[in-house]
């Protein structure tokens, strides 16, 4: 059972960098391939605000995954992520990287995954969530099961939830009834 609602708020309120994987936490995890042996990748535009939105709200977002595809490099740039590790073998190495060149501790860190291989990395951040169908070994292990699936609004549910534990969702809201 993932810890309890307060807990993941408290984890939450302190972050100061969250983390994403992305096949199965970005995108549904499907691979489609063109007929030139091109990667194809599908984006939700709910998760690309929402991402936008703790950026702006001051969180550093980091994209940290075991593939490589030059759909997500174009991705990344159209959301403006400046810190993009693909091709990653040892996600929680990866994480330790950034923790150290942006002097944070592991408290002030989250990441978002779907799968075993994800666990290490999870275990080793302040806040952690998965997608709803996500592993179910994984689900335990975790702050925060969203209740969309991955590519479907989950890494918004995430982002959400984050921006309304730093008590900063609604101002954000409210500035879209203002415009």
């Amino acid at each position: 059972m993932p810890k309890t609602q307060h807990f993941a708020v408290e984890s939450a309120a302190r972050l100061h960098l969250m983390a994403f994987d992305v096949d199965g936490v970005l995108t549904t995890g499907d691979l489609y391939f063109t007929p030139n042996g091109d990667e194809i990748k599908v984006f939700s535009s709910l998760d690309g605000h929402g991402l936008k939105m703790l950026s702006e709200a001051g969180i550093k977002i980091a994209l940290i995954t075991g593939r490589k595809s030059a759909m997500l490099e174009r991705r990344a740039e159209n959301l403006g992520i400046q810190y993009v590790y693909q091709g990653v073998e040892d996600k929680r190495a990866a994480m330790r990287d950034l923790r150290v060149l942006l002097d944070l501790d592991a408290d002030h860190c989250g990441y978002m995954g779907d799968d075993v291989v994800d666990l290490p990395v999870l275990r080793a951040c302040g806040f952690s969530a998965t997608v709803a169908d996500g592993h179910d070994f994984v689900k335990p292990h975790v702050d925060y099961v969203s209740s969309k699936g991955g590519g479907r609004g989950a890494v918004r549910e995430v982002c959400d939830f984050i921006l309304e534990a730093q008590g900063k969702l609604d101002d954000m809201l409210q500035a879209y009834l203002h415009v």
